[in-house]
């Protein structure tokens, strides 16, 4: 029996719509809108794309959107600048550097900048701190989208075996502090890890964030497992194109699982739509409003 596709399309938009109720309701309550600022630097195509997904959605959701393209030749300073402008705005209550940045800027530097409270990314140090400490903290949106398609599947994640494959600072690391939060056994694990078909086996939850195109194969899944696939690579077709896979394949995977996320309408339908919760979740705490059902 094949496994079951949890369609990100379906889940993300009913995430979208969520919000935009809440945003609907704030106006009217509190005559407040929640406003996302997009700093975008240089012209990567890639990003692009993203920042005008990004747009659109807030757009859609209600929210107030503003963007700031930057030259790729933008020095730090001017960076900076326009970041201690953000955290003054007060019709600003999300701020997010799209990433990767050009070489020559710090990365570490511009996002610390970022007022914690506006930090919709989640990659502050002292939101990051907080979700390792187990503390409330505005979290990264691609794991916390994998957490909300992981509950589309099981209402409940305590006690379950979970593994994540992959620890980067915006997927892998706050993903384990996520899943820990929700009462999963987790074991994290990466390029230099010992028998990790075997680790991979033993997991209720596999989650797969390496950028490793179809590294997960379907005898190193647990019968039954649930698996989101993070990873995304562009790959040619025979007819001179390209199409996305991702990091686990996928065929194999709905031959032995009994839920699969696709790539793609898996996971990156969720990042935005997670960006617009924590955008709405930082307006409300920083407008001193009670937190949102969302």
């Amino acid at each position: 029996m094949a496994a079951s596709i949890i369609d990100g399309k379906v889940i993300a938009a009913d995430l979208r719509a969520q919000v935009a109720g809440e945003v609907t309701r704030m106006k009217r309550d509190h005559g407040l809108t929640p406003g996302l600022a997009v700093v975008l630097v240089g012209n990567d195509p890639a990003s692009e794309v993203y920042v005008r997904s990004k747009h659109k959605q807030t757009q859609a959701a209600g929210m107030a959107s503003f963007e700031h393209m930057l030259p790729a030749d933008v020095v730090q300073a001017d960076v900076l600048a326009l970041i201690a402008e953000l955290n003054a705005d007060a019709a600003v209550h999300g701020i997010l550097v799209q990433l990767p940045l050009p070489k020559g800027l710090d990365t570490e530097a511009i996002i610390a900048a970022i007022d914690p409270a506006k930090d919709v990314d989640g990659l502050h140090p002292y939101n990051a701190g907080r979700l390792a400490g187990g503390l409330s903290a505005l979290s990264p949106c691609t794991p916390l989208g994998c957490i909300i398609l992981t509950k589309s599947v099981h209402s409940s994640l305590e006690g379950l075996d979970a593994i994540v494959i992959g620890r980067s600072n915006l997927v892998g690391r706050p993903l384990v502090q996520l899943l820990l939060n929700e009462n999963a056994t987790v074991t994290i694990a990466h390029s230099r890890s010992r028998n990790l078909p075997e680790l991979c086996r033993r997991a209720d939850l596999v989650y797969a964030a390496v950028g490793k195109a179809e590294m997960v194969r379907g005898d190193w899944l647990k019968p039954g497992a649930t698996v989101i696939d993070v990873g995304i690579t562009r790959v040619p077709t025979t007819d001179g194109k390209t199409r996305l896979i991702g990091d686990v394949a996928f065929d194999e995977a709905m031959q032995v699982a009994g839920a699969v996320t696709p790539v793609p309408g898996g996971v990156g339908q969720m990042t935005v739509a997670c960006l617009l919760v924590n955008t709405l979740r930082a307006a409300c705490a920083i407008s001193g409003l009670p937190a949102p059902t969302v």
